[in-house]
């Protein structure tokens, strides 16, 4: 699975990298862990607000910072895909 983090470097952007990385270690997840920082790849996200969680390619949410409970079903979902 491959999780990438969309956004510049701003705090909520690495507050959003430390939380994923954490919660999906802690439930036993194998991922791979991307930080997309330039605009441009951001921009072909179609991603308005950031910081914007991707998992496997799809923008599962942006402009905002997930709860645990909802990045750990964002990756149990994509992995029943």
């Amino acid at each position: 699975m491959k999780i990438q983090i969309l956004g510049t470097g701003c705090p909520k952007c690495k507050k959003l990298a430390e939380l994923a990385e954490k919660t999906l270690l802690e439930n036993g997840f194998k991922f791979e862990l991307e930080k997309v920082t330039d605009v441009f790849q951001i921009m072909k996200f179609k991603v308005m607000s950031t910081p914007a969680l991707a998992i496997d390619g799809k923008v599962k949410v942006s402009g905002r910072i997930p709860a645990p409970e909802e990045i750990i079903k964002f990756a149990q979902d994509a992995q029943n895909e």
